[in-house]
């Protein structure tokens, strides 16, 4: 490289810098200009923020979603406040090219994550309807058991046993759900029976004598009672009463207290709980007595 090579780039640089500097010094009310839009933006999204905040906490109490939906809305404000200044700038191109790119990553995310989205919008829905809170026992997707979170992924249980289930939140929006302390009631159905020989009329009345003196019982709904079937050995009868409900023992014991109350009264008062009677028929063809085959095989050893 000569010397007036040197020279010609030496000034094609010091031209391009000068260039740079004549336009940056141009731009600087556009510059100034689109700094406060940014500050006003991040102003107004602090302010969207709270009231979003304040909106959500009215219809929900879950904190996850809260933060995470006043995070997003603050981050869109403030997303369209750095477009807004990028126009400003008069950088149209780089505006498009952040949308077109924006996009593409969005459809990308979406179609990978797709299952995350779902349950992370059906998680959202669940929080705003609140079917259930933290707490509420529930059986849905065939697991029972006591809410222990709502996550942006899962609703957790805590099944009677101890197990911890963790259920994706598409299952539990899309699926039937029986929420069973809503209204803390639930009603017992108790099934039982007594034999063919017994009164029927007294039996009844001795049923639901029992179950009127429990103190777990809700008093002001009524006991009832009813013949559902002709059983092999005995003829069937339910008897269903509500309980207050908020805890798994309240319903277990109430049904224990049950059970002992009305077999005590029967037996006070000879009503009989009769288990299944079998027959048993010997012989080869059946139809036989034991003793019979008995006395038989003691006379054909007695042959010998």
């Amino acid at each position: 490289m000569n010397i007036s090579d040197a020279t010609d780039a030496y000034k094609l640089i010091v031209d391009k810098l000068q260039s740079w500097l004549e336009a940056g010094i141009g731009m600087l009310p556009n510059l100034a200009v689109a700094i406060v839009v940014l500050i006003l933006f991040v102003f107004i999204g602090k302010l969207v923020r709270k009231a979003v905040k304040k909106l959500l906490e009215k219809t929900t109490k879950n904190r996850t979603i809260i933060n995470l939906l006043e995070t997003v809305v603050g981050v869109l404000v403030v997303g369209l406040g750095i477009l807004f200044a990028l126009q400003i700038l008069q950088l149209e191109d780089t505006v498009t090219s952040i949308l077109a790119g924006a996009g593409i990553i969005g459809l990308a995310i979406g179609f990978a994550f797709q299952d995350i989205a779902s349950n992370f919008i059906s998680g959202i829905m669940l929080s705003v309807r609140h079917p259930f809170g933290i707490g509420d026992i529930i059986e849905t997707n065939g697991f029972y058991g006591t809410v222990q979170k709502l996550n942006l992924r899962n609703t957790i249980l805590r099944t009677p046993k101890g197990q911890v289930v963790y259920i994706p939140n598409k299952s539990v929006f899309d699926s039937p759900l029986q929420n069973f302390t809503k209204k803390n009631e639930r009603r017992i159905d108790l099934s039982c029976g007594v034999s063919y020989g017994d009164d029927l009329e007294k039996a009844r009345t001795l049923a639901i004598r029992a179950i009127e003196k429990l103190e777990s019982i809700d008093q002001s709904r009524d006991i009832e009672f009813f013949y559902n079937e002709f059983g092999d050995s005995s003829i069937n009868f339910v008897v269903r009463f509500w309980v207050n409900f908020r805890t798994n023992p309240d319903y277990w014991r109430a049904q224990s207290d049950a059970i002992m109350a009305i077999k005590k009264e029967f037996d006070e008062n000879g009503i009989d709980i009769p288990f299944p009677i079998r027959t048993l028929d010997f012989g080869i063809k059946g139809g036989e007595k034991l003793s019979s085959m008995l006395a038989s095989g003691d006379r054909n050893g007695s042959d010998k």
